[in-house]
């Protein structure tokens, strides 16, 4: 059950939606089929990307079947479920059906801003009641807090089913410290797709990655020669994607990869509110790198 299994090309699953606003499964099933048949390694689910805040319970029930259903254990699955309330994550972890998925991310509880110490007891409770593997995940940008790199540790030390983290503190010394000081058996994965060459580079196993859903023959190609140590063709590719990176963000996530994957016909360029889709011109711009990268 702890195998390291959450390595290469993980894809941030998008959740893609109907011009009405509801949750478009056949196009996800499409969607996922792309992904496996071009170098995707695991699934991440109904996390950040998935939208998971704007989804009533049924449909993230829905999705997990859908995606289980599709991929038929061809890749392992890791399923979002976290918060800021630890008590309500730890009765969330104790009544969902894990069948037929291998592990769970679970973020830094936010808005709360625990401390460093709140940080470890947190997981350390969680991590005390799952079935499954977990992966922290770790985004300051989004909490409101870092986990330092010493609390990461501390935590892949003391609790054996705690198997690694998304790394998305955008610190390269951050990774760098965790990297020197983690037990072997704990994996540091890139949470932000634009780092994701340098921190291969210095350890990481791989990325949970938003450009994947797109491009994943592409991104996989530059994880593989760079886990071969063939850096200078994947540094390559790492810079052909140099402007498509910062276009993804510049007006949120996953606004800017849904008008990439509505450009390649995959989705509907519809998100739920509070999240509205990219500018006019920011999507021509990612459609004139798209064509480029094609050619």
């Amino acid at each position: 059950m702890m195998r390291k299994i959450f390595k290469g090309l993980g894809i941030a699953v998008v959740t893609p939606f109907t011009q009405d606003g509801e949750v478009d499964y056949l196009s996800l099933k499409r969607l996922l089929e792309y992904q496996i048949d071009n170098g995707a390694d695991f699934f991440c689910i109904l996390a950040t990307t998935g939208e998971v805040p704007c989804l009533t319970q049924d449909e993230k029930d829905r999705i997990t079947e859908l995606v289980k259903t599709v991929n038929q254990g061809r890749l392992p699955i890791l399923k979002y479920c976290g918060g800021n309330n630890t008590r309500e994550v730890i009765e969330e972890i104790k009544r969902t059906d894990w069948t037929g998925i291998d592990g769970i991310l679970s973020i830094c509880p936010y808005y709360n801003k625990p401390s460093q110490e709140g940080l470890y007891q947190h997981f350390k409770a969680i991590a005390a009641v799952s079935p499954l593997p977990i992966v922290m995940y770790n985004v300051p940008g989004r909490t409101g807090v870092n986990m330092k790199a010493e609390t990461t540790v501390r935590l892949a030390r003391d609790c054996d089913n705690i198997v690694g983290i998304k790394e998305a503190s955008g610190s390269l010394e951050q990774v760098d410290e965790i990297i020197k000081n983690k037990p072997d058996r704990f994996d540091v994965i890139s949470g932000d797709d634009a780092l994701t060459f340098p921190m291969i580079a210095s350890g990481a196993v791989g990325v949970i990655s938003v450009i994947g859903n797109a491009l994943p023959k592409e991104f996989s190609r530059m994880i593989r020669l760079e886990q071969r140590g063939e850096y200078e063709p994947a540094r390559k590719i790492h810079h052909m994607f140099t402007e498509l990176y910062k276009l993804l963000f510049v007006e949120g996530n996953p606004a800017g990869v849904k008008a990439l994957l509505n450009d390649m016909g995959y989705i509907e360029n519809v998100l739920r509110l509070p999240l509205v889709p990219t500018t006019i011109a920011t999507k021509e711009k990612m459609s004139t790198i798209l064509k480029e990268l094609r050619i």
